[in-house]
């Protein structure tokens, strides 16, 4: 594992590449295990089961990502202690983060038998994707400690500029998870049980992964100064961080719900090509992460040593380098889209569908773009309470678009209303950019 770049080392392409790589080839895999979920799945030759994961997904990544501010706010505090010299703070921001992953993990199983019953209301789906929903869940919810340990600990990852170790822990995670849906589904015929099965021993490995690559946090005292990780002050700047971020996060997911839980209503046939479809969307997102998430470090550190000249430096590397990127991916969708839907779905149903929506798809990271890079920066310098209301905005502007253009266009009117939501999150946080420069000069 490489160590990290000092603070103070010059912002050039090359420091841009080294963080960002890693993580590009890393959060790859995160929705090349998806695909593989539902491509497992869809050798069932039905659109029940298909669905049936595109909703147990898409709930539970609705319950995780609420505490997905562990990265995020993990990442930009100990990012900022990092500039500033203090790392008896940087190893203290771990343990809290681990402290909150631990409670919240064991909250979210004892409360299972009322948040699945309501999260299953609120999508109209077929009698028969619904248990196989149930089925799903019931067992995926027992890995949420470990789930939402691993946000933490790669956000701390991430604030180190330690991007390699975020490499070794998603591919360890991710491709015993893979290993496991192949075995179980198509090996042993354990259905949609093994496709859940298979993530919780995942999950497990990739929180004991992370642990070990952080241990140099836990070799001096630091990490246990309990004064210092219980300090009232230091609460409270957190907690503020991270209940804007949460906030943010949570609008963030019921835009992506509301998106699966209106497909529902369009037919199971819809829902699959749909959920196919995303598998597409969130490639672009977990690969343009890796510009964001360098952005995060850069701008973290900057900010805490007060250098506004840095921070902009910052996010224009890595902007122009997310931009290339997205411009291939494009491409890409554009042109072999029909084959990759053919890979990973064997109903002809779902890929005439899906061939219907290609064109959304491929437009999908070049809107998205400046919205993805713009939360990085704005991570990275914890100007949450920005983040909290532009997300706001945004997300009234998307319920507007979803009614006007739902009910005009039927689905394509979905997908041109998930475009006005990325061209709207670019235009509110873009807005507030000038300020956080402000910000950083003190």
């Amino acid at each position: 594992m490489s160590a990290s770049s000092p603070p103070s080392a010059p912002l050039t392409h090359r420091r841009v590449l080294r963080i960002a790589g890693p993580i590009m080839l890393s959060n790859v895999s995160v929705p090349l295990l998806g695909a593989v979920d539902t491509g497992v799945i869809g050798q069932l030759g039905t659109a029940e089961p298909i669905g049936a994961v595109a909703i147990g997904a898409t709930i539970l990544g609705f319950i995780y990502w609420l505490f997905g501010f562990l990265r995020m706010g993990t990442s930009g505090l100990a990012a900022q202690a990092r500039g500033a010299g203090d790392m008896a703070e940087v190893r203290a921001l771990l343990t809290r983060g681990l402290m909150i992953a631990a409670a919240a993990g064991l909250g979210f199983i004892l409360l299972q038998p009322i948040l699945f019953p309501l999260a299953l209301m609120l999508s109209p789906a077929s009698a028969e994707v619904e248990a196989m929903t149930s089925t799903y869940l019931g067992i995926r919810i027992w890995g949420a400690p470990a789930a939402i340990a691993v946000y933490a600990l790669t956000g701390w990852l991430i604030a180190m500029e330690r991007t390699r170790g975020v490499l070794v822990l998603q591919l360890g995670m991710n491709g015993l998870n893979i290993g496991l849906d192949l075995w179980f589904v198509l090996g042993l015929d354990f259905g949609i049980a093994g496709v859940a099965v298979a993530t919780v021993i995942a999950e497990f490995a990739g929180a004991g992964i992370g642990l070990w690559l952080c241990r140099d946090a836990f070799a001096g005292g630091a990490w246990r100064d309990w004064p210092r990780v219980m300090d009232p002050a230091r609460l409270r700047n957190m907690a503020a961080v991270n209940g804007d971020i949460l906030i943010r996060s949570a609008l963030l997911q019921v835009a992506f719900a509301s998106f699966v839980f209106r497909s529902a209503r369009e037919g199971d046939v819809t829902l699959a090509a749909n959920q196919v479809l995303f598998r597409f969307f969130e490639i672009t997102a977990y690969a343009l992460d890796g510009f964001a998430f360098a952005a995060e470090a850069l701008v973290g550190v900057a900010f805490g040593a007060k250098r506004p000249g840095a921070i902009a430096q910052a996010a224009r590397l890595t902007s122009l380098w997310g931009l290339a990127f997205v411009g291939v991916l494009s491409a890409v969708f554009l042109v072999f889209g029909g084959m990759l839907t053919d890979v990973m779905t064997t109903s002809e149903e779902v890929r005439a569908r899906a061939r219907d929506f290609l064109p959304w798809i491929a437009l999908a990271p070049l809107l998205g773009l400046p919205c993805f890079m713009l939360d990085g920066i704005f991570i990275g310098a914890t100007r949450t309470g920005a983040m909290r209301t532009a997300m706001i905005e945004s997300v009234v502007i998307y319920a507007a678009a979803m009614v006007a253009l739902g009910w005009a266009f039927g689905a394509h009117g979905l997908w041109a209303a998930l475009m006005v939501f990325f061209v709207a999150r670019g235009l509110t946080l873009g807005r507030r950019y000038p300020a956080l420069l402000r910000a950083a000069g003190g």
